[in-house]
């Protein structure tokens, strides 16, 4: 997903950017003003509640705000991300916003700032107000709202450039030129973004064979909490001692050596582009978990896919491999294997659930040879790219 948030003084050529910004990245505009006259001439409760607020000549609280914000964000699900006009003004409303897409689990990407030498403003503003004839807009008033967005606003940029997502922009030329900074800007910002992939589906269904070519295809760091698990046990470590008696049985290992586990090899990739997961998240705790260990780098899971094969087909392969050199333990009792894929059953849907409301969830047709299989997954993974990217 990517959020960007356009600052700019009137007259910066905000609105006319931003309508060129949301159709390139398929964006949804939010602006905190449309939205609130949009209320109000529908004549919603948060609507009237800012109507009489406003008669009275107040401003309109942010606990309004945030509520309209929150309910236009989420009615926004076909998009890429959203592109805030006007917000945040204040660095109160800066922390609202991080709540906000923090609840969304995202985040904002960039704060793309216009910048126009004042007396450039003035000119583009006193010929709008000549051309529109809106006599209000006298030198004077214009010299109030500049000075005022310049008193509130430079705390807020104080706050993104504290998290080095601050881009101050050349706002003179012509809107070709402009947009062509900002873009460029956004492209850098998106080439950074981390791909996380979960990779979902039954025990058998083929997720390592398949996890290991989309790494090297689209380079990411491939982890496997299963394979980092058996290389613990193969070295006899305390964590291979604990979590072998689970394996064995077939059953989840503690949710605490799985953290330590990925945590450690996340570390040891500070300059990957992204990572599969295979074998993690096994449970809704376990997606929760993935998100903070995500959350803690600035980043999150950008999409799950999953292997649909029947239990007979995952029946079938486990069995098979069990006759063979790669076998595992678990895989030549038939009573474990069913076990396994119970416990799967039993779990996964509500995994497959949490990535659904999310946008995030696509099912795949596991059944093939290993090049069509792939082949639908690239081109599963191909589309993610392109949401994301």
């Amino acid at each position: 997903m990517l959020n960007i948030a356009l600052f700019g003084p009137p007259g910066a050529g905000k609105g006319t950017q931003s309508k060129m910004l949301v159709e390139k990245y398929n964006l949804a505009y939010i602006s905190t003003g449309d939205i609130l006259r949009a209320e109000i001439a529908e004549g919603t409760e948060l609507g009237l509640q800012a109507k009489d607020i406003i008669k009275q000549g107040g401003l309109v609280p942010d606990e309004i705000i945030v509520q309209i914000m929150e309910e236009k964000i989420s009615s926004n699900n076909d998009v890429n991300g959203f592109l805030f006009d006007g917000f945040p003004r204040t660095t109160v409303q800066a922390y609202i916003l991080e709540g906000l897409l923090l609840k969304l689990n995202t985040k904002l990407d960039c704060m793309l700032s216009l910048e126009v030498p004042n007396e450039n403003l003035k000119n583009r503003l006193l010929k709008r107000a000549e051309t529109e004839n809106r006599s209000d807009d006298t030198e004077e008033v214009i010299n109030v709202r500049l000075q005022e967005y310049e008193t509130k606003t430079t705390p807020v940029a104080e706050f993104y450039k504290e998290k080095e997502i601050y881009h101050p922009i050349d706002g003179m030329g012509d809107i070709d030129e402009i947009f062509g900074r900002l873009t460029s800007v956004v492209d850098q910002t998106l080439e950074r973004t981390w791909i996380n992939m979960v990779l979902l589906g039954p025990p058998g269904s083929g997720k390592g064979t398949q996890g290991r070519m989309l790494a090297k295809k689209f380079n990411l760091v491939y982890i496997s909490t299963g394979h980092l698990m058996r290389q613990e046990i193969k070295k006899g470590t305390d964590m291979g001692m604990s979590a072998k008696e689970y394996i064995e049985k077939g059953d989840i290992v503690p949710d605490e050596i799985a953290i330590k586990l990925i945590e450690r090899q996340i570390k040891t990739h500070p300059d990957a582009n992204g990572f599969i997961f295979k074998g993690f998240p096994r449970t809704i705790v376990q997606a929760y978990i993935l998100d903070g260990l995500l959350r803690k780098l600035e980043s999150t899971v950008t999409s799950s896919i999953s292997l649909d094969v029947s239990t007979l087909e995952s029946i079938k392969r486990l069995t098979a491999r069990g006759k063979t050199q790669g076998k595992r333990k678990y895989d030549i009792d038939t009573d474990i294997i069913i076990h396994r894929l119970e416990q799967y059953e039993k779990r996964s849907s509500k995994v497959s659930s949490y990535y659904t409301k999310q946008n995030k969830f696509e099912g795949v047709n596991g059944v093939g040879n290993e090049e069509e299989i792939f082949q639908r997954l690239t081109d599963v993974v191909n589309n993610s790219f392109k949401k994301i990217r």
